[in-house]
């Protein structure tokens, strides 16, 4: 099992920047492949960036594509979203989660190939 803890989430003005924060416990983070979703009231969730496990592959929702970065510090158990340029349309709750893969090079695109989620942090960007 592993635990997901998010942070970082907040209330920003449009244009603004913020960088999110997941650390994990529990089982060894290096073999997981990490994902950012978000879920904005009224709508599904929707992925937004996921990270294969050697952290040389990456995914970016076309939304988000130029102005989020997905990253992992394998040292650290964490996985990170640095997100520039927010705007209002990116107000949502991001949700990280994880899939335990043998495969180093993988990025996973759809929701249920994630086994592990977090609780969520609020992101508000105000126009």
């Amino acid at each position: 099992q592993v635990q997901l803890v998010e942070s970082g989430g907040g209330l920003v003005q449009d244009g603004g920047s913020l960088r999110l924060a997941c650390a994990t416990s529990g089982r060894t983070f290096s073999y997981f492949a990490m994902g950012w979703f978000r879920q904005a009231p009224g709508k599904e969730r929707e992925l937004v960036a996921s990270i294969s496990r050697s952290g040389g592959n990456t995914y970016y929702a076309e939304s988000v594509k130029g102005r989020f970065t997905i990253s992992r510090d394998d040292a650290k158990n964490t996985v990170y979203l640095q997100q520039n340029s927010l705007k209002p349309e990116d107000t949502a709750v991001y949700y990280c989660a994880a899939v335990f893969t043998t495969i180093r090079s993988d990025y996973y695109t759809k929701k249920s190939d994630y086994q592990h989620w977090g609780q969520g942090t609020q992101v508000t960007v105000s126009s």
